[in-house]
């Protein structure tokens, strides 16, 4: 495999409009529309946003609505979802949204499809008014997806259709990276939380991959947690919120995201820290200064090969939560 370096390595942002604890959704987008203007500048290719539902913690439920609101602020960057949940809709819909997305910002709209819910069993009966979708329905949905998109349906998607709108699948296994393949997409791994199961995935995508007029090779992105700063202590120190959404998480007690804290010991007992370290020492969850960043990311990019990465940062305040992608910034340079 070639030797990569970040010199031709896209690096990228998914932003989860994170609500932080003591303040509103109406701030998450404020602070959003402040990322996606610096990390514009510091270099960055792409600023993708995730859908989820019913999760306080989280304010990109209405996904495309948020994605507007981001291009319409920036110049450059491509900005897309990371992704939109297409079981959760009717496939028009979104190519109706995503093709008005295309019209309004030419060229800069990415459309990444994931097959999981993004939210609860009760909460899907609120979104589709029915459990009885099937993992095997997927790629007929993007099978039609793409339909409207050619403009080769009986249904027109006006606008959407005769609009080259890029889309990637997005899975955790090997389920969406084999999708990717037989419909020659480019594939983006969920190595930030699901890191046991990238190589297979990523293995899996590149050895069954067909050319099509997409792409012509194989194309993978993987996910990375990173919280960068100054020095390796204040990055432990803001990573303290990542640690306590995991925690929030495993307790099936998901919020607000929080403050950093300096003593760890006083929220969680010893099962739950193992549970919380051993989630922090996975390869794809890096913390530290420049150099430490450098580093594992270079070591992350040669055990994978991976052609991008996406960066999401789970930092609490908003100025260091820029920082931290304004490090990540200068190893592009």
């Amino acid at each position: 495999m070639e030797a990569k370096t970040f010199n031709h390595i896209p690096l990228s942002v998914l932003d989860l409009a994170f609500v932080l604890e003591g303040s509103t959704p109406k701030q998450s987008f404020q602070n959003s529309v402040r990322l996606a203007q610096n990390v514009e500048a510091f270099g960055f290719n792409r600023y993708w946003l995730a859908e989820h539902h019913n999760m306080p913690g989280i304010a990109s439920s209405a996904t495309s609505v948020l994605i507007g609101h981001i291009a319409g602020a920036t110049n450059r960057l491509r900005v897309g979802s990371g992704g939109v949940m297409l079981p959760n809709h009717a496939a028009l819909v979104i190519a109706e949204q995503f093709g008005t997305l295309e019209s309004l910002y030419p060229g800069r709209i990415d459309l990444g499809l994931g097959r999981a819910p993004g939210t609860d069993q009760a909460t899907v009966y609120a979104l589709r008014r029915s459990l009885n979708q099937r993992v095997e329905d997927f790629p007929n949905q993007v099978d039609e997806l793409e339909q409207y998109f050619a403009g080769t349906g009986s249904v027109q998607s006006i606008p959407g259709s005769g609009l080259d709108v890029p889309i990637w699948l997005l899975g955790s296994s090997g389920f969406s990276a084999q999708l990717a393949a037989q419909k020659g997409r480019p594939f983006s791994a969920a190595s930030h939380f699901a890191p046991d199961n990238t190589m297979a995935s990523l293995n899996l995508y590149r050895e069954q991959f067909q050319p099509s007029n997409h792409i012509d090779q194989p194309h993978a992105m993987i996910g990375v947690n990173v919280v960068a700063a100054d020095t390796d202590e204040e990055a432990k120190y803001l990573a303290t919120t990542q640690q306590q959404q995991i925690l929030n998480l495993r307790r099936g007690q998901p919020g607000k995201l929080q403050p950093p804290i300096e003593n760890t010991d006083a929220v969680w007992t010893e099962l739950e820290k193992a549970i919380v370290e051993q989630s922090s020492q996975s390869p794809y969850t890096i913390i530290g200064s420049k150099e430490t960043v450098q580093n594992d990311l270079e070591q992350l990019l040669e055990d994978t090969g991976a052609d991008e990465m996406i960066i999401t940062s789970q930092v609490y305040d908003i100025d260091a939560r820029i920082r931290s992608y304004e490090i990540i910034g200068e190893l592009m340079e």
